[in-house]
């Protein structure tokens, strides 16, 4: 009976993880909706994967995109690829890219091989980056939230088939 009971808190311990963003602490539950890996002239630079609190997607409730990155990438490279994707996609205000960049800055950390970073979408244009379990950024800034998530999911995205994987579309 006792290895029975091993076994179940084990499936019990993966589902939970199973059920939530990697290094989005709480209990809140989350859905996956999609994943899939971003490539740069064939080489991984890491997976993907969208999370709903609600069963579908939908802008206005709460979501979660967490990369993983399979490589180092240092923290100011990281910046300077969201920032060429946000003016690429139509920002041009360069007092805002400005204040965007601090914010960048302060969220997202050097990575390496295995590691995470979660930005979490939530109601009023609240964006968190969590990363290692940790809030490294709290930012109310509606314009900021649209602009930084459209990287992945607006349909001008440099890799549509990403996003494609990532809503769960054909």
């Amino acid at each position: 009976m006792k290895p029975l009971l091993a076994c179940l808190l084990l499936l019990a311990a993966t589902l939970a993880a199973a059920s939530s963003p990697p290094g989005l602490p709480g209990a809140e539950r989350w859905h996956l909706l999609g994943q899939g890996e971003m490539r740069w002239f064939g080489l991984r630079l890491y997976q993907a994967s969208l999370w709903s609190g609600a069963e579908s997607f939908a802008l206005e409730q709460p979501f979660a995109l967490t990369l993983t990155y399979a490589r180092s990438i240092p923290s100011a490279r990281i910046v300077e690829a969201s920032m060429d994707e946000l003016r690429r996609l139509g920002t041009n205000d360069e007092a805002k890219l400005a204040r965007w960049r601090a914010w960048m800055e302060q969220a997202f950390p050097d990575v390496r091989e295995g590691d995470s970073i979660t930005g979490v979408s939530l109601p009023a244009g609240r964006v968190q980056f969590w990363s290692a379990g940790r809030l490294r950024a709290d930012i109310p800034d509606a314009d900021f939230a649209r602009a930084f998530f459209a990287i992945w999911l607006d349909p001008r995205t440099r890799e549509p088939a990403l996003r494609a994987r990532l809503l769960g579309l054909p």
